[in-house]
């Protein structure tokens, strides 16, 4: 059985760095450790799948609470290094959020996704979650 993991050290955030920066690789190794630090401070948990002293998979999520969603879970990051994917394992941090969540008695679980060809397998694999497409993301630089 595979084992998720909460990030709880400064080595935890270490084993996470490459997964991370797959998916965000603005996140330069000099100011890494300070983003995961301020992302954990503002309400977030990371958690991840260990392979070979290092994380093959990684979540980022948020919890709070609005007027429009109740008591909600946000997945802000879903990333595995590329060697790793296929082996199942953002399903597997998909299914522990979703149980934290029911035994939080969270409302919902939300996502965004960003939109290409490139992210046909994770599109697939949250249609697979049963999550719905609910609306559009719009955004605006200043």
């Amino acid at each position: 059985m595979t084992n998720v993991q909460v990030v709880k050290t400064e080595s935890d955030m270490q084993k996470c760095r490459r997964a991370i920066q797959a998916l965000r690789p603005q996140l330069t190794d000099d100011i890494y450790l300070e983003a995961v630090r301020k992302t954990l401070a503002d309400n977030r948990q990371i958690i991840f799948i260990e392979e070979n002293g290092e994380a093959a998979a990684v979540a980022v999520f948020e919890t709070g609470y609005n007027l429009f969603r109740g008591d909600y879970i946000y997945i802000d990051d879903l990333s595995t290094l590329p060697e790793q994917r296929g082996k199942g394992f953002a399903g597997i941090l998909i299914d522990w959020i979703l149980d934290f969540a029911r035994h939080g008695n969270y409302a919902q679980v939300h996502l965004d996704s960003g939109v290409s060809e490139a992210r046909t397998d994770a599109h697939r694999l949250y249609l697979n979650k049963r999550f719905q497409v609910s609306s559009l993301h719009f955004v605006t630089n200043v």
